[in-house]
């Protein structure tokens, strides 16, 4: 059961009154120059010369912008709306120039073919103005005539489209299953009353060959919930008055102007207007067209402050724009109704009469959405949107098994701050005059400072070396000098006692690194909380047979294909240039290979130890007088030498590993190694 709306107020685009589209360029000519039956205006003194366009002689200016410039005082927005309102001409329907024609007749997708059809080489001929104008000759036309005969030519233009029922429409009037609105209260009583027609209208099944029965048996009985429907309209009219302010500001806050599909305001509002809360997702309506884009759709008013959104985008209006037009009053069905501040049309429609989902080919992935400033977290967007996740790499992290967290953020600053307060316990013992009859709660910062400028850099030496400095400046507010004070006199008090035992005092902790403590005991506990939701969570979606992870949110590799874009390695960051020399682990797998090139000799082992441990041993071979095995180079078999003569000029020794000079004397360029190769004689001629 459905609802069919019959709407007494509409807001269209009303067309303009229709004008020529000719080139009126013979009267242009009459205004100028006077004629025979023109008998006030003196004789000519002049013979009336032909000239072209380029060459027209311009005496007076008022006269020729009279003539030749615009009539009517009119936007192109606006002529371009009344030409495709008053003669159903779309975008793709303009006039082709001959180059276009000739382009769109004889090239198959882009492709030059051979001119084989007439069309095609008529196209060819008409290039020529010569032939052009041969042509129109023989029509018997002028070329302005000519030109207007081409805006007459629209094509075939097909029947309208006539929707077949299988059966009688069957409407009735039922509320809305989303009322009331969140946050609006209602009688509870009345709100169970309301909520009975939906168990109604879903118990009842019609037959359509005894529908005219069944709805005059429901008159008669009372069946029809109109009772309940009185009462929706009375709480949907106090919700109306209570927040129509506040939806109209929203509308100017959020809105900066308005568009087909916005809400409507100011003097396009209207107090019969139905919001929202009114429409529900099958509801069918009556409504009239208001607007069509190319790539938008078609927008229908409904009687509502939103008008209905009909997706159609590209092409489909070529199959379209001769059954959807400007002004003509359709039948639509209520797909989805959304939130207006994140989506651009809140209502989705349908066309139910005429019915052209057949020729909608092009569909939009996801309704249109705005994307504003507070809108940080992609993932809570998309959300929010009902859209798929972004694809991408599994990590391979294992959550549930990653240790837990007991670094506490405040940590830091509150080491910060301990600090500040020694520092100026110690400056206290060393100057003593400074703070003599101050109170430590009344000091005040010697200068002011921002957050931003809360830390200084700089460098300073530290045993014959220069080290980079940070400065940290800290309020004294945040500082307890009091307790501070009080703690360090009771270690005093606490070491004296100890001297006088014969005992060295030492300080274990202090209060503030016991409050440290305490902050990282609060978040190691607080990530133990989360392990132990995360692994109810999990072994509950095991138990299911529910997915561990978001479905569509990580895939496989293979997914993104060889040559993907990563922002998180380091080969797609824009100032990268290989790995620097000097880095630890190029360096320590540069020695590494020297080492075993240099000590495995003409074989091809290789040692499974680091470069610390060769040395070591190295060492220790050498204190025992232990010397490395010298290979000797000798030819078991002299009688071939003179066989072999002619490969003598062939060295070997560049197939064998390289020595560890030889590694060493190898330049590094971006942490690799390459061959002294010289680029003398490349550029030559």
């Amino acid at each position: 059961m459905q609802s069919l709306q019959t709407l007494s107020f509409f807001t269209t685009l009303l067309p303009l009154p229709s004008k020529p589209l000719l080139k009126p360029s013979i009267p242009h000519l009459k205004s100028n120059f006077p004629t025979k039956s023109a008998t006030t205006t003196p004789p000519l003194r002049f013979l009336v010369r032909a000239y072209s366009s380029d060459e027209f002689p311009v005496g007076d200016d008022d006269a020729f912008l009279a003539s030749f410039g615009p009539k009517e005082k009119e936007s192109e927005e606006e002529a371009r709306r009344r030409n495709w309102v008053e003669r159903g001409w779309a975008p793709w329907e303009e006039i082709l120039t001959p180059e276009a024609d000739f382009a769109r007749k004889s090239l198959n997708e882009g492709e030059e073919v051979p001119l084989q059809s007439p069309e095609a080489i008529e196209a060819f001929k008409m290039l020529t103005p010569k032939y052009r104008r041969e042509k129109i000759k023989e029509m018997g036309l002028t070329e302005d005539e000519y030109y207007a005969k081409q805006f007459e030519i629209k094509g075939e233009i097909p029947d309208p489209i006539e929707t077949l029922w299988s059966g009688p429409l069957v409407l009735g009037l039922v509320p809305p299953r989303d009322w009331p609105p969140r946050g609006w209260e209602v009688d509870k009583e009345e709100l169970e009353f309301i909520r009975g027609a939906h168990k109604l209208h879903s118990s009842v099944r019609l037959d359509y060959e005894k529908v005219e029965e069944s709805v005059q048996e429901a008159k008669d009985t009372g069946d029809m919930c109109f009772d309940r429907y009185k009462v929706f309209l009375k709480q949907y009219n106090e919700w109306v008055e209570a927040n129509r302010d506040r939806l109209e500001e929203e509308s100017y806050k959020l809105d900066q102007d308005y568009y087909p599909g916005r809400r409507k305001r100011g003097k396009d509002y209207n107090e019969e207007m139905y919001e929202l809360p009114f429409y529900y997702p099958g509801q069918i309506c009556a409504g009239k067209v208001t607007a069509v884009h190319l790539y938008q759709g078609a927008f229908v008013d409904i009687g509502g402050v939103h008008d209905g959104w009909v997706p159609i985008k590209r092409n489909d209006w070529y199959w379209l724009r001769h059954h959807i037009k400007v002004g003509m009053h359709v039948m639509v069905e209520i797909l989805a109704k959304r939130d207006p501040y994140r989506f651009r049309f809140p209502l989705e429609l349908r066309f139910v009469q005429p019915n052209i989902d057949h020729l909608i080919f092009n569909t939009f992935d996801f309704p249109p959405i705005f994307h504003r400033d507070e809108d940080t977290n992609p993932d809570e967007l998309r959300r929010d949107c009902g859209r798929p996740p972004i694809p991408r790499k599994d990590p391979g992290i294992k959550w549930e098994e990653e240790p837990l967290l007991s670094d506490h953020p405040y940590v830091d600053k509150l080491w910060q701050i301990h600090n500040a307060e020694q520092m100026i316990m110690d400056d206290m013992v060393a100057n003593p005059d400074k703070y003599k009859g101050k109170k430590l709660s009344e000091l005040t910062d010697e200068e002011e400072f921002d957050d931003d400028d809360s830390v200084e850099y700089g460098k300073a030496y530290y045993k014959k070396s220069l080290l980079n400095k940070m400065i940290v400046k800290i309020r004294l507010k945040e500082l307890d000098l009091e307790a501070a004070f009080a703690e360090r006199e009771h270690h005093r008090k606490l070491s004296k006692e100890a001297e006088e035992r014969g005992e060295k005092y030492k300080i274990t902790m202090f209060k503030r690194n016991e409050e440290m403590d305490e902050y990282d005991l609060i978040h190691w506990r607080r990530s133990f909380e989360e392990r132990e939701a995360l692994l109810r969570d999990i072994s509950c979606r095991q138990t299911l047979g529910l997915p561990l992870e978001e479905p569509g949110r990580y895939v496989d590799p293979n997914f993104f294909g060889k040559d993907q874009y990563d922002p998180d390695s380091p080969l797609y960051r824009y100032d990268y240039w290989g790995e620097p020399k000097n880095s630890e682990k190029s360096r320590q797998e540069r020695m590494t290979d020297a080492h075993n090139k240099s000590i495995v000799g003409k074989g091809t082992v290789w040692y499974e130890m680091s470069y610390e441990e060769a040395i070591k041993q190295q060492m220790e071979r050498e204190k025992l007088g232990i010397k490395p095995k010298v290979y000797d180079d000798e030819d078991s078999d002299k009688d071939d030498d003179d066989d072999d003569s002619d490969d003598d000029d062939f060295d070997y020794s560049i197939l064998g590993s390289p020595s560890a000079e030889l590694v060493a004397s190898q330049p590094h360029v971006n942490g690799t190694e390459s061959s002294r190769l010289s680029d003398e004689g490349i550029f030559e001629d």
